[in-house]
């Protein structure tokens, strides 16, 4: 049986992957199939989540919600869940139905991710190793610094002035104290 997942990126609408890989095939093998595709280096520590979301927020990937983790090592963190590593754990351990989906953590630092679905199981197909099928777009760039994503978050001074701090009518400094007493402390 052959699973058939896309893969996206909130980075670029444009891009897009497409896997095919056995079910009884593990994550890590998944992993360096994305890997491969987008073609980063397996040097850096990679995580799938399983996540849950609501059929109406299916694009919305900021409301998928992670649950398990299956890292690329034992992170010889304790914890009160489960640990799974991705070479050892099967594909067709955790995923059943068409449409399931995971996070893809391609960068650890940053939380970027892929956002990875399964949109079809091919009954009666086999695959003998990962491959990918379809490439659309560029792929982000691996990793981000940090002096290079705190550029892009850009603020508009302009929403601070006074003439806009309190929407559009403006405020009146009495209107802060109006119905409030500020005790008066004693020296």
């Amino acid at each position: 049986m052959t699973y058939r997942f896309t893969v996206k990126s909130d980075e670029n609408d444009q891009f897009l992957r497409e896997i095919r890989i056995d079910s009884a095939a593990t994550f890590i093998q998944l992993n360096d199939a994305i890997l491969d595709s987008v073609k980063f280096t397996h040097d850096e520590i990679t995580s799938f989540f399983t996540v849950t979301d609501r059929d109406e927020d299916r694009e919305m990937w900021a409301q998928w919600n992670k649950e398990q983790e299956i890292t690329v090592m034992d992170m010889g963190l304790s914890s009160d869940r489960d640990s799974y590593i991705m070479d050892k754990t099967y594909l067709d351990e955790f995923i059943h139905e068409e449409h399931q989906r995971l996070l893809f953590v391609f960068d650890q630092m940053t939380e970027r991710a892929f956002y990875v679905e399964l949109e079809e199981i091919i009954i009666g197909e086999d695959v003998d190793k990962p491959v990918c099928t379809r490439k659309r777009g560029d792929a982000p760039k691996q990793q981000v610094d940090f002096d290079t994503m705190t550029a892009n978050i850009t603020t508009d001074s302009s929403i601070f002035d006074d003439d806009n701090l309190y929407g559009s009518d403006g405020y009146n400094e009495d209107e802060l104290s109006e119905g409030y007493e500020i005790p008066m402390q004693e020296e």
